[in-house]
Parts: structure tokens; C-alpha cells; sequence
């Protein structure tokens, strides 16, 4: 989904442009996109308390989904959320030549002064990537046994675009 803020006098309009994603089940039945990720983004905010923000991108860096913690005053608006998500997967793909070297990514995870931001492939074409409290130290472990975990349990309904 892409919301657009037009400023026109003393007016704002506000735009709404949602991009839905084709996701198959493995039985190859359509499912409700929209309470497909809906429900997938929540059991992750969920999963842990200092999750600030999450979101899905597709291969392109799109925000095609993204939910914020309740109660929560975000740092970043939702046009600098949406241009740091393109910015982060155009540069992950430009590592790919790598990978036969150092591996598939499994995470990546960066911290700044006032908070954490890690990125997830999901699969070829889908990303997760969310925001942490700054404070959170145990971040490898949230990652690896509470977010992964969902990810996996969820990746073969996220169609692969090629």
C-alpha cells in the first residue's frame, strides 16, 4: 500500500495506492490477500514488544503491507519508511555476486542511535523488514527464534515472481 500526502491550498488529499500480491496456498487455492498479511504482520508485530514497525516489501522495495506497534509515535513518516525500503533491497541485490562466496543471507541487522532496523528475505521476489527498539539487545535471538520461525511456517504462500 502506498499513501500519498498532496498538498493543495490549505487541504491535504490523501492517496491510497495498494498493490496486492498473488499468494497461493500450497493447494494451490487462492487466499484473501488482505487478511493474509494483515494476520501475517500482526503474529510478527506481536511476537515480541520492541518491534517498532513492520513492513513487506516486494523485489523491488514496494511496501505492500505495513503496520506500526500500537500507541506507538514512529521516528520515520511513511514516505521516508517507503524510501528506505526501495534503498535497502537495491542495495541487498547489489550483493547477490557475492553470494556464491559469503552465502544466502539470513538476516541483516543495523543499529543507529535511536533504533534497530533488520531486513529478511522471505523468498526471491518477498522481504520482511521491521524496526526494533534501540534498547533491545537480544535481537539475534527475537530474529532467529520468534521471526524466522513465522516466516517459514508462512514462505510457501508468498508466490515467487519472475
Amino acid at each position: 500500500m502506498k499513501l500519498l500526502l498532496n498538498h493543495q491550498s490549505n487541504n491535504f488529499f490523501i492517496t491510497i495506492k495498494t498493490t496486492l500480491l498473488v499468494i497461493k496456498m500450497s493447494t494451490n487455492e487462492e487466499i484473501d490477500n488482505t487478511k493474509f498479511l494483515f494476520t501475517f504482520t500482526k503474529n510478527i508485530l506481536n511476537s515480541d514488544r520492541s518491534i517498532r514497525w513492520i513492513g513487506i516489501t516486494d523485489q523491488n522495495g514496494n511496501i505492500i503491507n505495513e503496520r506500526d506497534r500500537e500507541g506507538l509515535k514512529p521516528f520515520l513518516s511513511i514516505e521516508e519508511n517507503h524510501e528506505w525500503a526501495i534503498r535497502t533491497i537495491t542495495r541487498h541485490k547489489t550483493r547477490f555476486n557475492l553470494e556464491s562466496k559469503m552465502g544466502k543471507l539470513t538476516y541483516l541487522f543495523r543499529r543507529y542511535t535511536r533504533m534497530s532496523r533488520c531486513l529478511i528475505p522471505i523468498n526471491e521476489s518477498y522481504y520482511l523488514i521491521f524496526t526494533l527498539d534501540f534498547d533491545q539487545s537480544n535481537f539475534d535471538k527475537i530474529i532467529m527464534e520468534k521471526i524466522i520461525p513465522l516466516i517459514e511456517k508462512e514462505k510457501e504462500k508468498f508466490l515467487i515472481n519472475k
